[in-house]
């Protein structure tokens, strides 16, 4: 029998992971800040129009408990869980995480939000840029899969930015937004380690990153360009 490479083991603290004018580093539930953060990322109604948790976040307590939960999940090595930095000031921006990780097969699925007033800035795409680098390099991971509720059209155009082209459509995979008796069909998108790397998005001090935005059209009334963060707030679940 060939040999399985094994993954690089996941417990805590991570590698914190920089470039793009980004910073990925852990959450900590015991920080009063990080757990405000995390109950307004889980709590925004753009994020709940994408994604219906299976444990509804409402209050700073919940917000403790999940984070905790995720650094449980962390140490078991069926999760990794990133928090969205500013390189430069250190502000949150939003939530990137390697979920359900198999480490026999080495496939996981990635989910992300990115908090109301950090969007518009390219963060989902520079975000997933990093993580996904790095899941399929230094992690191990053979593939990484992302998916995204029919219909989120800045989710599609994100991931194929990022190099998870489309794959297809699986029925009913997900809860209609807020309803846990009915179900919507998810887009499922994924990316290979033997897969050719993107092209790298600019930084946001890039004057490319503003060509990007100005230059490119709309659709299904998103907001334009590479900067449409609200593509971000993809299939991340909760405990």
């Amino acid at each position: 029998m060939a040999h399985i490479r094994a993954l690089t083991p996941c417990d805590p603290p991570h590698p914190e992971l920089h470039g793009l004018g980004l910073r990925l580093r852990d959450w900590d539930p015991d920080s009063v800040d990080d757990v405000r953060n995390w109950l307004r990322g889980m709590s925004d109604p753009e994020f709940r129009r994408w994604n219906t948790p299976r444990n509804p976040i409402t209050d700073l307590a919940a917000a403790r408990t999940s984070l905790r939960a995720r650094a449980d999940h962390e140490a078991g090595c069926t999760s990794v869980s990133f928090r969205v930095t500013d390189a430069s000031s250190g502000t949150t921006l939003g939530h990137i995480g390697v979920n359900d990780i198999d480490p026999v097969l080495r496939v996981a699925r990635v989910g992300y939000w990115i908090l109301p007033e950090a969007r518009g800035r390219g963060a989902a795409t520079r975000a997933l840029t990093l993580a996904a680098r790095w899941a399929l390099t230094d992690f191990g991971l053979h593939r990484l899969e992302l998916g995204h509720a029919l219909g989120h059209d800045a989710s599609c155009r994100i991931a194929e930015r990022c190099g998870f082209p489309y794959e297809g459509t699986l029925r009913g995979a997900m809860w209609e937004a807020n309803r846990q008796d009915r179900f919507r069909d998810v887009h499922l998108h994924a990316r290979l380690a033997t897969d050719p790397p993107p092209e790298p998005p600019p930084a946001p001090d890039d004057p490319a990153a503003e060509t990007s935005r100005t230059s490119s059209g709309t659709a299904s009334g998103a907001v334009p360009g590479p900067a449409s963060d609200r593509g971000d707030l993809v299939g991340e679940r909760t405990v």
